[in-house]
C-alpha cells in the first residue's frame, strides 16, 4: 500500500523570515538523506484565502513500513525538534493510501 502523509505548519506570530527559510530548507534535504522517501513536496502557503496554515509537506512512500522509517527517522526529528517545534503554532496531519496512477 503506497501512502501519502500531508502536513500542514502554522507559524507563531515572532516566527522570523529565517527561521522559516531554515525550516524548509532544513526539510529539502530530508529526501536525500531517507531513502524511502519516494516524493517530497514543501510550499508556503500562496496567501489566496485567509485562515490558511502557513507551511504544507507532501510525502510519498512505497509502503506504511517506509513512512515509519521517516517518521522516526533521526535527522527528521532533528530538523522537528530544532527548527519546526519552536516556532510551531498549530499543526494537522493526514496520512492516506494513494490510489493506483497517483
Amino acid at each position: 500500500m503506497s501512502l501519502r502523509h500531508i502536513v500542514l505548519l502554522k507559524w507563531t506570530d515572532e516566527a522570523t523570515e529565517e527561521q522559516k527559510a531554515t525550516v524548509r530548507e532544513e526539510l529539502a534535504k530530508l529526501p536525500a538523506v531517507i531513502p524511502q522517501i519516494r516524493r517530497y513536496d514543501i510550499g508556503a502557503d500562496a496567501g489566496v484565502n485567509q485562515g490558511n496554515h502557513d507551511l504544507a509537506i507532501v510525502a510519498d512512500f512505497d509502503s506504511v513500513d517506509d513512512y515509519l522509517v521517516y517518521r522516526d527517522h533521526p535527522t527528521h526529528q532533528d530538523v522537528i525538534a530544532r527548527h519546526i517545534k519552536p516556532i510551531l503554532a498549530a499543526r494537522a496531519a493526514v496520512q492516506h493510501e494513494l490510489t493506483p496512477g497517483t
